[in-house]
């Protein structure tokens, strides 16, 4: 039997992260690295390589905010329509191989299903339209409902004054270091970090946490409660 990285006997929610966790961050790191920088400097007459070299720091000083997250914000900014970009590129969009099962076992587990995200709520329409996976979730929140990202304690306080979620036991599956941080300290009992977010990039340990390469290693046991 291969070792569980999680005691199920202390969760009764499942809190899930989707960009880098069940879904494949190589179609996002491309788009924002890649397909928006071209398009803006197409749209000036600027090379590749300083778009990136003009826009990254502009977006990097926005991390962890709400707006560094938001495509309203960057359509405005970049005057670039990035839904309709996101719409044309959904073809790449790829569900992380063993999540189907996973997502199954864990219903039949009789836990409840959290999605827990960061992307905009338009982003994240098109991204559950064209993955399939959101008739899994018990509840699906983008950080936007709550009003701070999930690297913030407000998120996590909001999380729990809306929900009946138990933080002590919950278990938190994300690719994020920031966003496991606050998790941890906020209290969620088991915290796991997603070692290869992108599958064209290499696997990475994530000092002080557990890291998680493959869903099968996290299959969870029947619950013992209603």
């Amino acid at each position: 039997m291969v070792n569980q990285p999680v005691d199920w006997s202390r969760v009764s929610s499942v809190l899930l992260d989707m960009d880098g966790t069940l879904l494949d961050l190589h179609f996002d790191n491309t788009f924002w690295l890649e397909r928006v920088p071209r398009a803006w400097g197409d749209a000036r007459g600027i090379d590749f390589a300083k778009a990136c070299e003009t826009l990254f720091p502009r977006m990097n000083a926005l991390r962890g905010t709400l707006d560094w997250y938001s495509v309203e914000f960057w359509s405005r900014e970049l005057d670039l329509d990035i839904i309709a970009m996101k719409r044309e590129a959904r073809a790449q969009i790829r569900v992380r191989e063993g999540v189907h099962e996973f997502l199954d076992a864990v219903r039949d587990s009789g836990r409840d299903l959290y999605l827990l995200t960061n992307a905009h709520p338009r982003t994240l329409d098109i991204k559950l339209g064209h993955t399939g996976i959101g008739h899994y979730f018990d509840v699906i929140l983008s950080s936007f409902e709550l009003g701070a990202p999930k690297e913030n304690r407000a998120f996590w306080r909001a999380l729990v004054e809306r929900h009946p979620v138990d933080p002590k036991l919950s278990l938190f599956v994300d690719d994020s270091i920031p966003v496991l941080v606050a998790a941890r300290e906020f209290g969620i009992g088991a915290v796991l970090a997603v070692r290869q977010p992108d599958s064209a990039g290499p696997a990475a340990d994530r000092p002080g946490f557990v890291g998680l390469d493959d869903f099968s290693r996290l299959m969870p046991i029947p619950a013992r409660w209603p």
